[in-house]
């Protein structure tokens, strides 16, 4: 990283230039320099830049106008402040209005090499945040689900075969895995794209009030009933229903349903009048379904009618290679929505993140981000910011490690931990680390030849 990084010094002192660029290029940085913050520009339209240390005292303009006005650029450098004053007056300042860090003239090689390093690291992250969207918005979005897994393709895939179509479908899956998202990308790429999309949730309703939600019923069907009221069948009428966690349906509303999807009419509480009703049937169950029917609780024949196509959603918990996605997904969200700075989540977070099992799917997911996004004091989210059942929870490798393990043995251990976080990827795994891929490819064949049985 440090030859590509580039760098540009702004300091009208020509030794404190000479300093700052002998240190810096002696550590393979490419290293500009200039004089006034009007040269800084320049050089910044007309050239990459991924750092700035900038002076405070400039002719013409201070350091905080220059950094204002690099921070209005369009795809502004990371900036480090200096100053050779003794206060830090004006170093505050500079952090309030978005400097990197800052340090005093003259330069130490100590801090400058570590804040160059530390601000090469910041880059490197913003620019693999960014990335990681820009991949999520072109190759792993389907109607506003999300997933790089093989078994989330095959739900991508599932949906891109029903384009066009009108068949009923039941979705499958644990609370919080989606089942709304899937139900309206079915509706929204079907025929009745420009019909509405009507939702209930089944789950709690009495039969009464589930029959007068999907019938509607006429004045004086019942105490309270002063007008008409339409049912969601005729509020879906050309369109689809989304009957979600249909397992929950009383048995006496399974016979009415099924009436109404084999004849295609229904009749209002307090009716005699049949009412003609066009509508695709969507529903989702987070039980099994087929078990429901061998155990009695759900109708067989509704089952079938039902269960043309059925997609099944998996638990969060068997696709965590989707775990980074989503997350930049939901910090994203959340930092719109909440006008909050936060531009990414710490390796520490991140690391949580992954080891959680996560027993309420994506739809916890979504909680945990917004709730850190809520509590975040800076630009990076850390493990501080998640909740404190996740942070006090071991981690699901964590059986492996006791008490009386070696360092040889925890390293080790270490390292098979980012392999398996990173899916085998020897390269991903030795920069979570901080190896070199030659240092990690070494001690990996010493574990291979470890376990190889001793020769006869």
């Amino acid at each position: 990283m440090n030859k590509q990084a580039r760098i540009l010094i702004v300091d009208h002192d020509g030794e404190s230039r000479r300093q700052f660029q002998e240190i810096l290029e002696g550590e393979g940085f490419f290293v500009i320099t200039v004089e006034t913050g009007t040269s800084a520009l320049a050089c910044l339209r007309r050239e990459a830049v991924d750092l700035v240390f900038t002076d405070y005292d400039l002719p013409g303009q201070d350091g905080l106008a220059l950094l204002d006005a690099i921070r209005a650029l369009t795809a502004p450098p990371a900036v480090i402040f200096v100053t050779a004053y003794g206060t830090i007056d004006s170093a505050v300042e500079a952090i309030k209005r978005g400097a990197l860090g800052y340090m005093t003239k003259p330069p130490s090689r100590d801090r400058l090499l570590h804040l160059t390093r530390k601000a090469i690291d910041e880059i490197r992250l913003r620019q693999e945040n960014e990335a990681l969207r820009r991949e999520l918005e072109r190759r792993y979005t389907y109607q506003d689900l999300i997933g790089k897994s093989p078994k989330m393709q095959e739900v991508f895939q599932l949906l891109e075969n029903l384009s066009g179509t009108e068949s009923s479908v039941l979705i499958q899956g644990k609370s919080g895995t989606g089942k709304e998202l899937v139900a309206r990308a079915v509706h929204s790429q079907s025929p009745r794209r420009d019909h509405r999309f009507v939702a209930l949730n089944c789950g709690g309703l009495s039969e009464t009030l589930l029959e007068s939600e999907l019938f509607g019923y006429v004045r004086g069907a019942f105490t309270g009933a002063l007008t008409n009221k339409r049912g969601l069948f005729q509020e879906a009428d050309g369109g689809s229903l989304f009957l979600d966690e249909i397992c929950n349906m009383p048995p006496p509303m399974q016979v009415k349903l099924l009436r109404t999807l084999q004849e295609g009419e229904i009749k209002p509480v307090g009716s005699n009048q049949t009412i003609r009703v066009d509508v695709r049937y969507i529903a989702a169950s987070n039980r099994d379904l087929a078990q429901e029917v061998a155990d009695g609780r759900f109708r067989e024949d509704l089952y079938y009618r039902m269960n043309v196509i059925t997609i099944a959603l998996p638990d969060l918990a068997e696709r965590a290679e989707d775990i980074p996605l989503l997350a930049a997904h939901f910090l994203d969200r959340f930092t719109k929505k909440l006008r909050k700075p936060v531009e990414r989540i710490g390796e520490d977070a991140m690391a949580l993140l992954l080891d959680h099992t996560w027993p309420g799917n994506v739809r916890e997911l979504e909680n945990c981000i917004e709730r850190a996004v809520v509590l975040a004091k800076g630009p990076v989210i850390t493990a501080n910011e998640l909740p404190p059942a996740m942070r006090a929870a071991s981690p699901k490798a964590g059986a492996r490690l006791t008490i009386g393990m070696t360092l040889a043995e925890l390293e080790k251990e270490a390292i098979l931990r980012a392999l398996a976080h990173t899916d085998g990827n020897r390269a991903n795994a030795a920069k979570m680390l901080g190896l070199s891929e030659r240092t990690l490819y070494r001690k990996l064949s010493l574990y291979a030849a470890e376990s190889s049985p001793p020769p006869r």
